[in-house]
């Protein structure tokens, strides 16, 4: 009887604690390789990608939902699909809003990967799984179909897992190694949408960069340049935060225990 209270409150605790710095991860040059290993069996795989995959659509479409709340929309509504795609729905005013609001989902996933990475270097990996934890649960309130809703709520269970069962310093090689592969997510996010352009044009309806083209005009080209050039800007910071490591020469370390 007292089990649920007591996880509940053992989430809460820890939820809570998170928001202080604790000992920033170190890893080895051996140990950042293996994390980049994780990373990538994560992100590039199909079957992995296939649930890993919808992990950076949620991001995406945050992407979209931070950005148009950030410019006085109001959020109405998100969708998960089961093939990876998704949509955000605010109300507001239109014009160069709904181009901000538009241009920041394939973006997000870089961004957030990146600030990951550096919160793990940095000693703030607790806040950031406290800070995401708290964002994902309120995603749930904006859901509107059954399949987000899965999905929302398998990342809400894993984020309290975390929370709940790992201690800190595992909790910093765990948030380094989702950083890494949101940032390598973003890169195949983008690689993909590229392909539409260029070889599956009948996709084109659902390519930001081709709505962007009908909202102003400007070449989906030109759009699809400016996400890579964020996401190129977020894996060149992600690389910055690892020189030291890179940099090193200090093949083995202390692992977490």
């Amino acid at each position: 009887m007292d089990s649920a209270p007591s996880l509940a409150g053992q989430w809460f605790d820890r939820l809570l604690d998170g928001f202080t710095q604790a000992t920033p991860v170190v890893p080895s040059q051996v140990t950042l390789l293996a994390i980049v290993a994780a990373a990538v069996v994560l992100a590039v795989p199909k079957a992995t990608w296939r649930y890993f995959g919808l992990f950076v659509t949620v991001i995406h479409e945050l992407g979209h939902a931070f950005a148009g709340l950030f410019t006085g929309q109001r959020l109405t509504g998100i969708r998960i699909h089961s093939d990876q795609s998704g949509s955000t729905h605010s109300l507001g005013r239109g014009g160069w809003r709904l181009v901000w609001t538009g241009f920041w989902g394939y973006p997000a996933p870089a961004l957030v990967g990146a600030a990951l990475i550096w919160c793990a270097l940095s000693g703030w990996h607790p806040a950031a799984l406290s800070v995401s934890a708290v964002v994902i649960a309120v995603t749930l309130l904006f859901i509107r179909n059954w399949y987000g809703v899965l999905v929302i709520l398998g990342c809400v269970l894993a984020s309290a897992a975390l929370l709940i069962y790992v201690d800190r310093s595992t909790l910093g090689y765990i948030t380094l190694m989702l950083g890494v592969a949101l940032v390598v997510g973003a890169v195949r996010d983008w690689l993909n949408v590229a392909a539409v352009h260029v070889r599956r044009r009948r996709e084109l309806a659902s390519s930001d960069a081709y709505i962007l083209y009908r909202r102003t005009g400007v070449a989906a080209g030109v759009w699809l340049a400016m996400f890579g050039a964020v996401i190129a800007a977020a894996a060149g910071f992600s690389v910055w935060s690892l020189k030291p490591v890179l940099a090193s020469g200090q093949l083995f370390g202390n692992t977490p225990g």
